[in-house]
């Protein structure tokens, strides 16, 4: 069973490896930043607002809907969004807004 998806949970497994796979090719990608979102005036309260950001190898990912896989957290998939490019390496973000239980 896959654990929550949740800000805390993401951050307790910083600089720790993700696998998922691009057409049958296993690709490691690294969880490199936590980032908040704090609460604006206009929002309805109760939200859960944070995005995750992943190094990748020179393989680029485009974006959609993966599968990862982690030794602690277990099976889930994102939405995995390409942000940057750094010289080989590539940088995603998976956003998450959603109500907390």
């Amino acid at each position: 069973m896959p654990a929550d998806l949740t800000e805390k949970e993401f951050s307790q497994h910083l600089n720790t490896k993700f696998k998922t796979k691009i057409d049958d090719q296993p690709i490691d990608l690294e969880l490199i930043e936590v980032k908040s979102y704090f609460p604006q005036e206009n929002e309805q309260a109760g939200m859960e607002r944070f995005s995750v950001f992943f190094n990748g190898p020179s393989t680029y990912l485009p974006q959609r809907v993966y599968s990862f896989e982690h030794d602690a957290m277990g099976q889930f998939d994102l939405f995995l969004v390409p942000i940057s490019q750094n010289g080989t390496s590539f940088r995603y973000e998976a956003v998450f807004n959603y109500f907390k239980k």
